[in-house]
């Protein structure tokens, strides 16, 4: 089974919750923690992972031969994304715009356009223990997209792990669609705000069209607020797991500690929390 775990906003909560979910479920199932929030990863900060394996991610920028354009536009033409212009004087390639889809290389009518590879970021992959496998992506610095990265840190799943958790980004973006391809299950991480709630619409909607069931996680509840919970039945996208808005929590996280360790309670909700998303995927 396949879990993307998400929030439309960041700061809910969401690698809280993949960490101790990870954890717990390692006990009892071979596991596996894909940490696709590649630019700002921090999954591994809670667990002594053992890397085995990095390796580089690249695209592929256009490169023109000014001396074979004919300055035909056909290039700029066929580009979704501005990436490259066409002028009387040549052509202008604007990097950080493409998105290395090489249609303008095979358009070019004299094959003005080769293309160059760029490096994106790195893709890591280790291990925990013998039941729990790990990986993460990371993008480089002042770049725009982390699709690539997800994409290829996707194709390093172990297939003989019975879950896989995927800590997507924040956000509803491009990079959150790839980290949600091929999931079983998207589990959405809120807080019980009307910026949370917001957010959380937008979630819903994003993982509705695609197809993926879904269910709700409250953190930072409290009792004074129910926001969370009408719209849930208005909607109808249940509300799978509840954690309170406990200090305690907050400062184990901060140390880099699991709140599921603190006691059987958490490992048991976890574990039936599990159960739980079994049961919304049949």
């Amino acid at each position: 089974m396949k879990i993307a775990v998400l929030s439309g906003k960041g700061g809910t909560g969401k690698t809280t919750i993949s960490v101790n979910f990870a954890k717990v479920l390692s006990k009892r199932f071979k596991v596996q923690l894909l940490d696709a929030d590649v630019e700002e990863p921090n999954a591994h900060l809670f667990f002594d992972v053992r890397f085995t394996q990095e390796e580089p991610v690249h695209t592929m920028l256009p490169v023109v031969d000014q001396n074979k354009c004919i300055h035909c536009g056909k290039c700029a033409d066929v580009c979704q994304f501005g990436a490259i212009m066409s002028f009387p004087s040549g052509v202008a390639v604007f990097e950080k715009l493409c998105h290395g889809c090489g249609a303008c290389s095979i358009v070019c009518p004299t094959k003005a356009i080769s293309e160059k590879p760029q490096e994106l970021g790195v893709v890591k992959i280790g291990a925990v223990d013998e039941h729990f496998s790990f990986g993460m992506g990371i993008l480089n610095i002042g770049e725009l997209s982390g699709v690539r990265i997800i994409r290829q840190l996707k194709k390093h799943t172990d297939e003989s792990a019975q879950i896989v958790l995927i800590d997507s980004s924040p956000g509803t973006s491009c990079p959150v669609v790839e980290s949600l391809r091929g999931a079983d299950f998207a589990i959405l991480v809120t807080e019980p705000t009307t910026f949370g709630l917001h957010d959380l619409k937008l979630a819903v909607e994003l993982v509705q069209s695609m197809g993926i069931p879904a269910g709700i996680i409250v953190n930072r509840e409290t009792q004074k607020s129910t926001l969370i919970d009408d719209y849930s039945r208005d909607s109808k996208v249940p509300i799978i797991l509840r954690i309170p808005f406990d200090r305690q929590i907050a400062v184990l996280y901060s140390r880099g500690k699991l709140f599921a360790d603190l006691s059987y309670k958490w490992e048991k909700k976890f574990l039936n929390l599990y159960e739980t998303i079994k049961g919304l995927t049949k």
